[in-house]
């Protein structure tokens, strides 16, 4: 082993020295030497088939500059060194191999080296008298970077082709003769003196074109000595690491595009087994026997083809008694002696039983314990244990149709034989025909037996059963905790007084400021004006079409009221109360000096004829389109006007002081249903059919839009104070707004089961009111906080009814009494309700 280890060293030691030796390039230019002394034969190349391959260009021709001439790439005495060296070489290996021998060579890979006998040291060539490196001037003109770019991966090799080169030399020695080693000294020596390059030059130099191109070791890659470290920590530098003399390796030069990669892959048959050496950066072509590993490996096979897994156990102790022990050593003495160890623990035991810590098992049952997997027991059960255990469904007991002997009701006659034949499965009530035996032994076998005990198998097992956790809980607790109605008091109870006096089905009301006097606009033609407290219609107008809209003057200091009639609103002066009011509304509208020259307004404003103001006629706004609704601003001195037709011209506002009309919107947001002023600022709401709209009048553009979430928006009301709004539809609902909360509805209220016509807040009293075609009118309590952080308290608190159901309509509109918590309703029946 140590011989082994020794000649391994001494032979790397050898490879080290031969290649700093080794030349660059074959020398081009052909001189004669002198013979050499007689020594130990040099060892014969292997012989070459073919011309000789052209000498390699020297360093930096390709870098710009003219390669220098044949004759004068070397001179004579550089290649008699090269040839002295060369041969040195040889005669140093042959004398290493002849001096030990080679026991850890394996013969895969090498052919076995004979013994040579030991020769005498041949003396120094003449010309050979310093090392290569520093005598030969091949290295002294090129620097280290420019030799490592063209030569960086040639001049470290590995020494698996040496090896194999020196085997098959040494080899081939052996079958020499005499004259063959006399022929080669008198060829290399003319060529030393013609100049020409010899066979060992040739095969340098062939090596150093492709050195690793038969690379067939298996021992470390020594090409790279960087070790084992990652090879990432080189992918920012240009070189992959160092060779044996400690130069740097540098990358190969990858100037081709994926072009060129596909077109190579294309070209080149072998393209699929190149891979790349991480270590070196070289492009490798796998083998046959690689590739055919790699296969193996990738299919989940051993890597040794001849390795086979399936072969049939050893057994290294055979089955057949022994007559011979297999030792025949002599047994210990604590084998026969009692164990104190063992002693101490049997006495634990003995002690833990005796104080009951260890009990003996008991004997197992060994009858199997039984039970029905669908029976309900008692909690001390096997199945009562189980928490959540589902009984399955039970069966329907028989009934007196599934009797052999039916009562003649439960039998089917022929037409129902046929309907019951006619059905579906699934839609007939009795899955089976009743019929009826004079006998129970005339009784055939059921012939769906099997069928139906399979479908309850089929429900037993497949059918998902799910336990619902009923909760305990008092119904009386899921209803939200609401004040008690009679602590919500006063709110309209009963009906106290009925309004007749109209032909027709009452559209519009309006209470007077002051509360004493109530307008009314009919489908009949007339408007009619009663007295709250009495219920005596004290004055008829007739106005000669359908009253859409009617609406008291809010001012006390005027007595006015607008209606719309068809396309036109008209102004009154019914001339009830105090007759200073009525005198000076009358001043305050004689007052108005027309100008110059009328403006251009979308209505046209008409002074009564003497006829009119004899009903009480003082002012006719005509328009080009039907007037839906009217409404007065707070102040009294503005009213608008909604119109039903399309565009931006819907709504228009009106100023009694100045009579001029205007269009305040420039575009159509939808179909406009209602309009309403607020209260206290200076902004005008917009109810189209889908969404709300909040303009400011003053800044001209919109505040905010407020989206119900309903179908369609029929009626709007504005809570006194100003930041809170609602709104009825026809599909029932009361949407609630808070406009300092969302632009979404705060809370929704579905009381009403048909259309809402109207909604009201109550100026004075938390009251709001609707009423529904159903007939009913909903009075609720609703409590707005001055603390920002408390919510709307909403209450519904009575339901009114009175009003007959008329054309499948009911109550038309709603008003409160401005001082008292009464409530006033007109209905289709024709008839004015008030509620206290």
């Amino acid at each position: 082993m140590a011989a082994a280890i020794l000649q391994r060293a001494r032979s790397r030691r050898c490879r080290r020295r031969r290649r700093r030796c080794r030349p660059l390039a074959s020398p081009p230019a052909r001189a004669r030497r002198p013979r050499p002394r007689p020594g130990p034969r040099p060892r014969r190349a292997p012989a070459r088939v073919g011309p000789a391959p052209p000498p390699r260009p020297p360093i930096g021709a390709g870098l710009g500059g003219a390669s220098p001439p044949a004759h004068a790439a070397v001179s004579l005495p550089e290649a008699a060194v090269r040839v002295a060296a060369g041969a040195r070489r040889d005669m140093a290996g042959s004398r290493g191999a002849g001096r030990t021998a080679a026991p850890s060579v394996r013969p895969e890979k090498r052919r076995s080296e004979p013994e040579l006998e030991p020769e005498p040291e041949p003396e120094p060539p003449l010309l050979c008298t310093s090392p290569l490196s520093h005598s030969t001037g091949i290295d002294s003109g090129v620097s280290d970077s420019e030799e490592s770019v063209f030569s960086g991966l040639e001049d470290s090799g590995s020494d698996s082709s040496e090896d194999d080169d020196e085997g098959n030399e040494e080899g081939e020695d052996g079958a020499l003769s005499d004259e063959g080693h006399s022929g080669m000294e008198k060829t290399t020596e003319e060529q030393v003196q013609d100049g020409s390059p010899g066979p060992r030059t040739e095969v340098a130099s062939t090596r150093i074109g492709d050195e690793y191109a038969e690379d067939s070791s298996d021992e470390e890659d020594i090409r790279n000595t960087v070790g084992n470290v990652p090879l990432e920590w080189y992918d920012d530098f240009p070189h992959v690491g160092y060779d044996l003399d400690g130069r740097r390796i540098y990358k190969p030069l990858r100037t081709r595009d994926e072009l060129d990669q596909f077109l190579d892959k294309m070209d080149d048959p072998d393209y699929w087994r190149t891979v790349q050496d991480p270590m070196t950066g070289q492009d490798l072509r796998l083998t046959d026997e690689q590739v055919a590993l790699v296969r193996r490996l990738q299919s989940g096979q051993f890597g040794d083809m001849g390795f086979n897994p399936y072969e049939p156990a050893v057994d290294f102790f055979s089955g057949d008694v022994m007559i011979h022990p297999v030792t025949n050593r002599p047994a210990d003495k604590r084998s026969f002696i009692p164990s104190l160890v063992e002693k101490e623990k049997v006495s634990r035991m003995v002690h833990a039983i005796k104080m009951g810590w260890i009990q003996p098992r008991r004997p197992r049952d060994p009858t199997p314990s039984f039970y029905d997997l669908w029976a309900q027991e008692d909690p001390n059960a096997v199945l009562g244990r189980h928490k959540m255990h589902v009984p399955a469904p039970k069966l329907a007991l028989p009934g007196h149709a599934e009797s052999y002997n039916p009562p003649p009701e439960y039998l089917l006659s022929e037409e129902e034989r046929l309907v019951w034949e006619q059905q579906e499965p699934g839609e007939r009530k009795l899955s089976f025909l009743p019929r009826k035996f004079p006998s129970l032994r005339a009784v055939p076998a059921y012939g769906r037996f099997i069928q139906e005990r399979f479908e309850r198998c089929l429900d037993l097992y497949l059918c998902p059963r799910q336990r619902k956790m009923r909760v305990n809980v008092d119904p009386e607790d899921l209803i939200p905790k609401l004040p008690r109605p009679r602590d919500l008091q006063p709110f309209p109870t009963c009906q106290a007084l009925v309004y007749r006096g109209h032909s027709d089905l009452v559209r519009c009301l309006s209470v007077s400021p002051g509360g004493q006097w109530l307008v009314s606009g009919s489908d009949d033609g007339s408007l009619r004006f009663w007295e709250v407290a009495t219920a005596r219609c004290v004055r008829t107008v007739p106005v000669g079409g359908v009253v859409k809209s009617v609406a008291w003057n809010p001012s006390p200091a005027v007595c006015l009221v607008a209606a719309a009639v068809e396309d036109s609103v008209l102004l009154l002066n019914p001339a009830l109360g105090d007759r200073l009011v009525a005198g000076s509304t009358d001043q305050l509208l004689s007052a108005f000096v027309p100008p110059e020259e009328p403006p251009l307004q979308p209505a046209c404003w008409l002074e009564a004829s003497e006829e009119e103001r004899q009903v009480g006629l003082r002012l006719r706004v005509c328009h080009s389109k039907p007037v839906t609704q009217v409404t007065w601003h707070g102040r009294g001195d503005y009213l608008a006007v909604v119109l039903a037709t399309q565009g931006h011209t819907q709504v228009l506002i009106h100023q009694l002081s100045r009579r001029r009309s205007q269009s305040p919107f420039r575009r159509s947001h939808g179909q406009v249903q209602r309009v309403a002023f607020h209260p206290a600022r200076p902004f005008l709401l917009v109810a189209s059919q889908r969404s709300v709209r909040l303009y400011h009048l003053l800044r001209q553009e919109l505040t905010k839009k407020l989206m119900p979430n309903c179908k369609w928006v029929s009626s709007l009301a504005v809570h006194p104070a100003g930041d809170n709004v609602i709104c009825g539809s026809y599909d029932s609902k009361l949407v609630w707004f808070d406009l300092d909360l969302s632009t979404k509805p705060y809370r929704m209220l579905r009381h009403h089961k048909k259309a809402l016509r109207a909604v009201a807040f109550h100026p004075r009293y938390p009251l709001f009111a609707s009423g529904s075609d159903d007939g009913s009118v909903i009075v609720c309590h609703g409590m707005v906080y001055n603390d920002l952080l408390q919510n709307p308290l909403l209450v519904p608190v009575k339901v009114l009814k009175g009003h007959a159901l008329t054309r499948d309509l009911g109550v038309l509109d709603v008003i409160f009494h401005p001082t008292q918590p009464w409530v006033f309703s007109s209905g289709a029946d024709g008839t004015i309700r008030l509620f206290t």
